[in-house]
């Protein structure tokens, strides 16, 4: 006979468990492994949603950062908002323009800087994939009401500026 393949919930309490045994808190271990968890089976799916797309998780970066940006960079800062090498942000660069979601235009100021920005197409792009993520980001949070969202994304926000803290 087969073994049966363990839950997730089956599997984050091992995890738990085990970092537990190796002296962990246990309260802080449940929730830095359910974050890690939910963070894997999310980047799974986005990695599927961009291959569906036909796009790379380096052209996605770029995309984001412009939409969220939501005027023009310049590929420097593109590669340093990415965690690339200049070369590598060209070669997405031209991929996108190909594809007609980003144009690249002389700085105004500085004619010797090329600015970088989403296209119309771009934008639409951005779009499509962000409505198609919030339909599996939806069902995720489906469990929890608005105020219990508000709540979590709180305490969440808390987290992360107590990491900002500790970097500084």
């Amino acid at each position: 006979m087969g073994e049966r393949t363990a839950s997730a919930a089956e599997l984050h309490r091992r995890a738990v468990a085990a970092y537990v045994a190796a002296g962990g808190e246990e309260s802080v271990q449940r929730v830095i492994t359910a974050v890690q968890g939910l963070s894997r089976r999310l980047d799974q799916w986005y990695a599927h949603q961009l291959a569906d797309l036909e796009t790379t998780p380096g052209e996605w970066a770029v995309v984001a950062a412009l939409a969220k940006d939501g005027g023009s960079l310049t590929p420097s800062q593109l590669a340093e908002l990415t965690n690339v090498a200049p070369s590598s942000m060209t070669h997405r660069l031209d991929k996108l323009a190909e594809r007609g979601f980003v144009d690249r235009t002389p700085d105004e100021e500085n004619r010797t800087r090329i600015l970088v920005r989403l296209t119309a197409d771009g934008w639409e792009f951005f779009s499509l994939a962000i409505r198609g993520s919030d339909v599996v980001e939806s069902d995720v949070l489906q469990d929890l009401d608005d105020d219990e969202r508000g709540e979590l994304a709180r305490l969440l926000e808390i987290v992360i500026a107590r990491l900002d803290d500790i970097e500084a």
